[in-house]
């Protein structure tokens, strides 16, 4: 086989790569919305990761068309690449064991219902919290998360809690907001009374 066909394929099964893994970031970030599954985000949902991953894999299918065929530009391209490579591989790692899911800090399942846990998640990487409340509905693979709201250290949150059946209260200093989940586990538009 010609060398020029070899890094061809080589370049082509590259830009598949990064390909794929953009793709699959994609799908991450729209089961991260209200309502996706809960598993595919936690596998899927690594911006830094999956899209430096594909930067990476396409800046060496970029380079493995280039025939460098004395050996001192090989040796020069390798060690530039090399330590690019380490670097995004190690930040990729980091993100990924570390995750952006944050601290969860209560989970609560409704009375009599265990497929319908109502959480509530840390989000901040520094002392002021943010709060994030969540409804989660099903279980396995096809548990989805529905979003009740974010709110920051100085937004009030007080607490969120199951106020009977299929009704939660998500409580702050300056009002009650009551969510009705229904039969699809959904949540309604939100009863707003202010304190």
């Amino acid at each position: 086989m010609a060398a020029a066909t070899w890094h061809r394929r080589i370049e082509w099964w590259f830009r598949g790569a990064a390909l794929l893994a953009f793709l699959s970031y994609l799908v991450g970030h729209q089961a991260s919305r209200s309502g996706g599954l809960v598993e595919v985000e936690r596998w899927l949902n690594h911006p830094v990761l999956l899209l430096g991953a594909a930067a990476v894999m396409l800046m060496v299918s970029m380079l493995v068309q280039f025939e460098f065929r004395e050996r001192w530009a090989q040796l020069g391209c390798a060690a530039i690449l090399s330590p690019l490579i380490m670097v995004a591989v190690a930040i990729g790692a980091v993100t990924y064991f570390l995750g952006s899911d944050g601290r969860l800090m209560e989970r609560k399942p409704e009375p009599g219902n265990p497929e319908h846990v109502l959480t509530i998640t840390d989000l901040a990487w520094s002392i002021d919290p943010i709060y994030r409340v969540e409804l989660l509905t099903g279980s396995g693979w096809t548990a989805r998360h529905w979003y009740l709201g974010t709110w920051e250290d100085g937004e009030g949150f007080l607490r969120a809690e199951w106020s009977g059946a299929n009704l939660i209260e998500v409580i702050t200093t300056h009002e009650i907001r009551e969510y009705a989940v229904k039969q699809d586990g959904r949540l309604s538009e939100p009863k707003v009374t202010p304190r």
